[in-house]
């Protein structure tokens, strides 16, 4: 099959959204099919290769025929819909609620009224795209089992682990410095460890920071976290708590309706899920902190449940077969 992946209008960089797509587009290839991104302009993004034959858009003439084309973002779809019909078949693949972009009116009118196949990638979005009258697919990306795992028993010394990220404040990184303040005040055994897009903030109640770790060095530092915080609110699918679960963390998570979280976390059984507030959250942390029986039993499963959703090669198989189902 010949694929486009539309990044028209918003580009490709380092960040989580976009290694999404890359890898979505690599195992695609790996998969045997004919895939492009088609870009405004020069790919920023340096954390990997990129398999898919990257295309800056000059003229429709370079443009190649294709079955499918793929919106990947709420600025992309406006232009990839205005493309020649001999561009395929149009998606759009919905992966955040991009409030940072448009308003909600904006999102009705110009993503999901425009004349495409809505996929989404997380039960969360796709229970808000039908709460504003629209039907969608849940396609998700899948996972490297073979890049994050279990590699060493953890100590009796609790480390709190989350994501370190001032873009977009619904992140909520100041959550997960706030829990751990508080924790650390009470107990002597707690640290914070976090990584991030951005240089380290030189936070003292930070223990250790990466800036912009590789697949190798985020796997070891996903196996020296005990619990991983995962208050983010506008997410679609929220990856880094699903790597995190990979290695055996178990995450605290939040009710929010775009938590991220809610494909594969059940409280109690794969997670913890807090009440969408600050003392809720700091509380959910604080039971497993005191209780390592549970911290145990938790984690198992929770790597169980990531590996139930899903490689990379199995979720983009799952898309292929909706693409065929619509060409």
């Amino acid at each position: 099959m010949k694929i486009i992946f539309s990044v028209l209008n918003t580009g490709l960089g380092n960040n989580g959204g976009s290694k999404t797509i890359i890898e979505s587009a690599n195992t695609l290839v790996n998969l045997g099919h004919e895939v492009y991104i088609l870009d405004s302009g020069k790919s920023m993004y340096t954390w990997g290769p990129i398999k898919a034959q990257h295309i800056k858009l000059k003229t429709k003439r370079d443009i190649p025929d294709v079955d499918v084309i793929v919106s990947t973002g709420f600025k992309s779809v406006r232009a990839t819909v205005r493309l020649p019909k001999r561009c395929g078949k149009q998606f759009t693949y919905i992966r955040g609620w991009e409030l940072w972009k448009m308003s909600v009116q904006q999102i009705i009118e110009e993503v999901l009224k425009a004349p495409t196949i809505k996929i989404v990638n997380s039960i969360g979005l796709q229970q808000k795209l039908k709460s504003l009258g629209f039907e969608s697919y849940i396609i998700r990306p899948g996972n490297d089992f073979n890049s994050i795992y279990p590699m060493v028993s953890r100590t009796p010394n609790v480390v709190l682990g989350g994501l370190y990220h001032t873009k977009h404040k619904t992140k909520r990184s100041g959550w997960i410095i706030h829990t751990a303040k508080a924790l650390k005040s009470k107990y002597t055994n707690i640290q914070l460890w976090m990584f991030g897009a951005d240089s380290d903030p030189n936070i003292p109640v930070i223990d250790k920071y990466l800036y912009q770790p590789n697949k190798i060095k985020k796997a070891s530092f996903y196996n020296g976290i005990t619990v991983w915080l995962a208050p983010s609110e506008l997410e679609g699918l929220h990856i880094p708590p699903q790597e995190a679960m990979l290695a055996e963390c178990v995450v605290v998570t939040t009710d929010a309706p775009l938590s991220g979280t809610s494909d594969y976390i059940s409280h109690e059984k794969t997670g913890l899920v807090a009440k969408n507030d600050i003392f809720s959250f700091v509380a959910q942390v604080e039971r497993l902190i005191r209780d390592p029986l549970l911290r145990s039993k938790i984690s198992k499963n929770g790597r169980k449940m990531i590996i139930d959703l899903g490689s990379r090669e199995t979720n983009m198989q799952k898309m292929v077969k909706l693409f065929e189902e619509f060409i």
